[in-house]
């Protein structure tokens, strides 16, 4: 069972350092659970809704790579910028924001670099969506 993800959850990526938070800017008519805006799949914006998770540690991320290459070899992470080019998957097949699917605890988000966006903990809201 899954639940709905509001704004201020805790989120992380698998070649960041550190976990980050989620973010909801409010869009057309936003709704509130438990005081917070509930997030939709379409909240993947870096740095508007997804912020840097530390540093990367991904041979990916060509930052990483051109530093690793300078220090011979030996990893070198770089700061995190998150690059999304798609929205959550798969998001709530029960509630829909606007005709826009609910984020859900259950739900990834890719980065262009390879890693996979979680939901560490969905926030304050505690309403479950089937």
């Amino acid at each position: 069972m899954s639940t709905v993800v509001v704004s201020g959850a805790q989120i992380a990526c698998s070649f960041g350092t550190t976990p980050s938070a989620l973010t909801v800017v409010p869009a057309g008519q936003p709704v509130q659970g438990g005081g917070q805006l509930v997030a939709r799949i379409t909240d993947q914006a870096p740095n508007a809704n997804i912020a840097p998770f530390g540093m990367c540690m991904t041979l990916s991320n060509p930052q990483v790579a051109a530093a690793t290459s300078a220090a011979q070899g030996v990893l070198t992470p770089q700061p995190c910028i998150p690059v999304t080019t798609a929205p959550w998957a798969p998001g709530s097949p029960t509630v829909s924001l606007g005709g826009t699917p609910a984020l859900t605890s259950d739900s990834q988000c890719m980065c262009a670099w390879g890693g996979s966006i979680t939901i560490v903990s969905p926030g304050q809201m505690t309403a479950s969506t089937g």
